[in-house]
């Protein structure tokens, strides 16, 4: 029964229901719902058919003119940049099941999450093929570590000696079979000065000398697009030399972007403003850094500003975000806040934010990306795109034409 299970779970998550919605369009009891989500219950029927019709719905056309593949998905930031210039999604991975759940709400698919990425990489015939792979791998300390799979996979060279035991080595498999004509990579700003220099170096050395791709980088912050000063590092690669110049390519002036009031709900629940308890330990933690000459502690923003960088840690206090409140203690930012802060919730753009709690969500905007500026990366690639996958669109063609002609 545990097929049935996923098929309920799936396909509410494809028409974007929650629990609650998903047994009020099928007209059944919460004890019959949890029977169906647990697999105790069969799903058939004019039930069955009710879900299949609100999924299918949804689901939007994926007629895209290329194919791409989302791994270390997080809550799909590198995927709606990528979708902006017309790319279908085929494959997701994304190990968290809070991730998960925010991801299946916003993104309604005809394919599962997948979970572990490792499982993949040790076997990357199960992904489908794709035109362009991204990856917001976590970058984890470098090391010689994981001999057992070196020796599965047989080669004692190359990337495999110096990349064991990190994620990238699990990206850089999956590159290295499907060969995509193209790759967004993307991580923290400290990517580039991890170890002295030394992570990065390999980073690049692989991609460049062990995958034979054309590759750039460029670090960029989300000023001109979001409220935030938020650095990331992109790392994009060609499969074939392209006019593609990555340092040369203009950035709107971060002068002229938005400031946090733009953002800002008008009404806020209490329940965000920090405890007098909690304000007061922020308020002495960081007087006692300034006495010692640290600059540590809180930091408090107006509506005529632009924040400090939202991170994972933000539900233990919002002491680096925190927003002025005329006569009272500050607060943190809202969920629905954070999801703007990021460019993931816009004027007709909303953002399902819901069946998690709200740690879990600030935890997922604290790791994800700034969607305009993935949506202007993915711009600047795409006339490059499309010439770097002209050939495979025509070898895949003509190939249809002779299999139709006999």
């Amino acid at each position: 029964m545990a097929g049935e299970l996923t098929r309920f779970t799936t396909l509410r998550q494809q028409a974007g229901f929650s629990f609650d919605e998903a047994i009020q369009l099928i007209g059944v009891s919460r004890s019959t719902g949890f029977r169906y989500q647990n697999g105790k219950n069969r799903l058939e029927g004019a039930k069955l058919k009710l879900l299949e019709q609100a999924a299918a719905t949804r689901v939007a056309d994926t007629a895209g003119w290329f194919r791409f593949i989302d791994l270390f998905a997080g809550i799909g930031g590198l995927r709606k940049g990528f979708e902006s210039i017309g790319g279908r999604c085929v494959f997701t991975s994304e190990w968290d099941k809070n991730s998960q759940k925010t991801y299946a709400n916003n993104f309604p698919d005809n394919h599962p999450i997948s979970g572990d990425i490792r499982e993949f990489s040790e076997n990357p015939d199960l992904i489908p093929k794709h035109d362009v792979l991204l990856a917001g791998f976590p970058c984890q300390p470098f090391s010689i570590a994981g001999v057992s799979k070196k020796n599965a996979l047989g080669r004692k060279h190359g990337f495999l000696d110096e990349t064991q035991g990190t994620l990238f080595f699990d990206t850089a498999q999956i590159i290295d079979y499907h060969k995509p004509p193209a790759f967004l990579l993307e991580n923290v700003k400290n990517l580039e000065s991890h170890d002295g220099g030394k992570t990065f170096k390999t980073i690049m050395k692989v991609l460049e000398e062990e995958l034979g791709y054309h590759v750039q980088h460029r670090v960029i912050s989300s000023e001109p697009w979001v409220p935030q000063k938020r650095q990331r590092i992109f790392i994009v690669g060609f499969k074939n030399p392209t006019t593609f110049n990555f340092k040369a390519l203009q950035l709107p002036p971060a002068d002229k972007g938005p400031k946090l009031g733009s953002i800002l709900e008008p009404e806020v629940d209490p329940k965000y403003t920090l405890t007098a308890h909690l304000w007061k330990y922020l308020q002495d933690y960081k007087k006692k850094h300034n006495a010692a000459g640290n600059g540590f502690g809180y930091s408090l923003f107006g509506p005529n500003d632009v924040t400090r960088t939202l991170s994972q840690r933000y539900y233990k206090d919002g002491s680096e975000i925190l927003v002025k409140q005329k006569g009272n203690r500050p607060r943190r930012l809202t969920p629905l806040e954070c999801a703007r802060l990021m460019g993931f919730d816009r004027p007709g753009k909303p953002f399902i934010l819901k069946d998690v709690s709200d740690t879990q969500l600030y935890r997922q905007f604290g790791n994800a990306v700034v969607v305009p500026v993935v949506e202007f990366v993915a711009k600047a690639i795409k006339p490059h795109l499309v010439e770097a996958i002209k050939p495979e669109k025509d070898a895949q063609r003509s190939f249809d034409l002779r299999v139709a002609n006999g």
